[in-house]
């Protein structure tokens, strides 16, 4: 789903559409869903999907996590972690939360090429998780109804553009690693010919 956010003025470049996903079937960006079902290694353990590594994170008692994993879908992951007691919560997850959502979609992103390829493949198009039900947990990780900070969209960009940087770098290695190996080739066929 994209709807455009620019008209066409001379002499001014396009903006590139919005990309919209909610859901995880959606095809193509329903993987940038955290309730997409693809297995991913987040500090040590393997996980189902990046909803059940974001919210391992929360609980503060080992019970109350594992009580939360143990849900029969990620939905239900998400569902049963909203619902936690302020007790139960880590006492710095509100300082916390967004840096462990930017270090799981980090690891889903460089652990699966073809996710990684789709995440690049949107270009510069800004990212928006368009929620449909109007609540605090959906405006603050998407949007709803055009309102809402959109922080998995925000997260999902910076990840997009340290992928793309680092690409970039390899490129270069490779570049350089490429001509380094040529030059070596050329010294010893001197070396022969001489």
């Amino acid at each position: 789903m994209t709807r455009s956010t620019a008209t066409r003025k001379p002499g001014k470049p396009t903006k590139q559409a919005d990309i919209s996903f909610y859901r995880s079937n959606e095809k193509p960006y329903g993987v940038f869903s955290n309730l997409y079902r693809r297995t991913m290694v987040f500090e040590g353990r393997e996980y189902p999907t990046s909803e059940h590594a974001y919210q391992a994170g929360k609980a503060r008692k080992e019970a109350v996590r594992e009580w939360i994993l143990s849900a029969p879908s990620p939905s239900l992951v998400a569902m049963a972690a909203h619902g936690l007691y302020t007790w139960d919560i880590n006492p710095d997850w509100s300082r916390t939360k967004y840096d462990r959502m930017r270090e799981v979609l980090r690891a889903k992103f460089t652990q699966h090429e073809d996710l990684k390829a789709i995440l690049l493949s949107t270009g510069d198009a800004r990212l928006v998780e368009v929620g449909r039900t109007d609540n605090l947990v959906n405006r603050t990780w998407g949007e709803v109804n055009g309102k809402g900070l959109n922080m998995l969209g925000v997260l999902l960009m910076e990840v997009r553009e340290e992928l793309r940087v680092q690409a970039g770098r390899e490129v270069k290695t490779s570049a350089k690693k490429a001509k380094q190996a040529r030059a070596s080739r050329t010294r010893d066929v001197e070396r022969v010919v001489a």
